[in-house]
């Protein structure tokens, strides 16, 4: 991670892509990658496989590959290919990202006759920040032997709700009812009630807002929760925070090493993971469900360290907005079991789109509504349901806006460093200036927690306990 974060040299495109365009007599041009170029120009490669063999497909990323649509285009069942399995290709000559060149595999290539529309084309070179520019004539010269057609779905017809909370409860209604099968219907009626938040989590929110709360108090609650307690305990004793001394009791814990605030935060957020299990499927390439939400939250823990102290919202809280921040994920996985796989499936193929475009297409929402749905049915704290639900919105000035800006800002951070999915998104200078933290600043956080990336992914592997 580290290496690549030096590597400050101009990318190159490799030798065997250059050997290869060169063979097919394509004409191309060497160009950084840059958001501002057109992503109805930019070619998304990605191969998929069934029972039949490995297809490659190409398609814009102004749009959003519908498996169904290609179901009914070519009669196969596709999904992406096992990701061992394209790293195994990769690897081979030398390249970091799947090209959008049908002659560099063997398989055959569908690909969306729309790209044609296109003066030049984009695709990837195979090295990491480069793309190819290659003339509309080149790039039908490469695609000859391919078949063309229509299956994409445009990203701008898709319009999912990032900033109309008061929304969501109709769209989830309608969500419900757009799925004709009654025992779906069924499903979603008894799931609308949700699982009742669990007593420990009950009487953690009660000792959140008491002022009078004591370290006894918590330690108490805690305690009755055994494997609370030895998860508790653990934290506290991992190396991440390198305590002095033997970690023996919740207390200890508690007085040495976390602190309350943490603590009530922390235990708050293992009870909630426990009240729904993480799904047995789950897109590929994904960083592992609680791996991803101990890493935003440890870099939120940083981020809001480093904000002006008048500024500074109240630690504990940003901390368990980190580790609650996607879990409307496992709420898809719970309300939508049916759909579940086919959300998992889309996301896969379509790495070049926020996975809000996905569910949107299938369900009609988002997990950050239906995530922020549950939040106020167990009255969490209003700081926890902005943060969720305003996320991906950069942008956000409402009320509570440093904690979904914070958890803005950690995921992206993250995103730059190859850690969650999704495309990489821009850090405005305005979301930067609203939290008081300079670019800087941002960055050598991220350093400091990634340098403890083996220590994390300990602390992670804990939320996986038995249920």
């Amino acid at each position: 991670m580290t290496e690549v974060a030096l590597d400050t040299a101009t990318p190159r495109a490799p030798s065997v892509i250059k050997l290869l365009l060169e063979k097919l007599g394509v004409g191309y041009r060497e160009v950084p990658e840059h958001p501002a170029l057109p992503a109805a120009s930019r070619v998304q490669a990605i191969l998929l496989d069934d029972e039949l063999g490995a297809l490659m497909v190409l398609f814009p990323q102004s749009k959003l590959l519908d498996l169904k649509l290609l179901e009914e285009l070519t009669g196969r069942k596709l999904r992406a290919v096992p990701v061992a399995r394209l790293k195994q290709m990769l690897d081979k000559h030398n390249l970091k990202a799947l090209p959008g060149i049908p002659a560099l595999t063997s398989s055959p290539c569908l690909y969306e006759e729309k790209l044609l529309n296109n003066d030049a084309l984009h695709i990837e070179s195979g090295e990491t920040g480069l793309l190819l520019e290659v003339a509309r004539e080149d790039f039908r010269r490469m695609v000859k032997k391919a078949s063309g057609g229509s299956f994409g779905q445009p990203v701008r017809d898709i319009r999912p709700n990032l900033d109309r909370p008061d929304d969501d409860s109709k769209e989830i209604t309608q969500a419900v009812q757009a799925f004709t099968a009654r025992r779906i219907q069924q499903r979603l009626e008894q799931t609308i009630e949700i699982p009742p938040l669990a007593d420990t989590a009950q009487k953690i929110i009660k000792l959140r807002v008491d002022p009078n709360a004591s370290i006894d108090d918590i330690t108490g609650v805690v305690e009755t929760d055994p494997a609370l307690a030895a998860q508790v305990v653990s934290w506290a004793a991992s190396p991440y925070y390198a305590s002095p001394g033997k970690i023996r009791s919740v207390e200890d814990a508690i007085v040495r090493v976390l602190g309350f605030d943490l603590v009530i935060n922390l235990a708050l957020g293992l009870a909630l993971g426990k009240t729904l299990s993480l799904p047995k499927d789950h897109p590929q390439q994904a960083t592992p469900y609680w791996q991803q939400s101990i890493y935003t939250a440890a870099i939120i823990e940083g981020l809001t360290r480093a904000m002006p102290r008048a500024e500074r919202p109240e630690a504990g809280l940003t901390y368990l907005a980190g580790l609650l921040h996607n879990f409307g994920y496992l709420l898809l996985a719970h309300v939508f079991p049916p759909h579940f796989s086919l959300i998992c499936r889309h996301l896969e193929v379509n790495p070049h789109l926020c996975h809000t475009y996905v569910e949107q297409h299938l369900l009609g929402i988002s997990r950050e509504q239906i995530g922020t749905w549950l939040m106020k049915l167990w009255d969490m704290p209003e700081e926890l349901s902005a943060a969720m639900r305003f996320q991906h919105d950069p942008s956000y000035d409402g009320e509570y806006s440093a904690f979904p800006n914070l958890v803005c800002l950690a995921t992206r951070l993250l995103r730059s460093r190859g850690i969650g999915s999704g495309p990489q998104a821009e850090i405005p200078d305005e979301l930067l200036e609203r939290l008081g933290i300079t670019r800087d600043k941002a960055e050598e956080v991220v350093n400091k927690v990634l340098e403890a990336e083996t220590l994390l992914r300990e602390l992670a592997s804990q939320f996986h306990a038995p249920h």
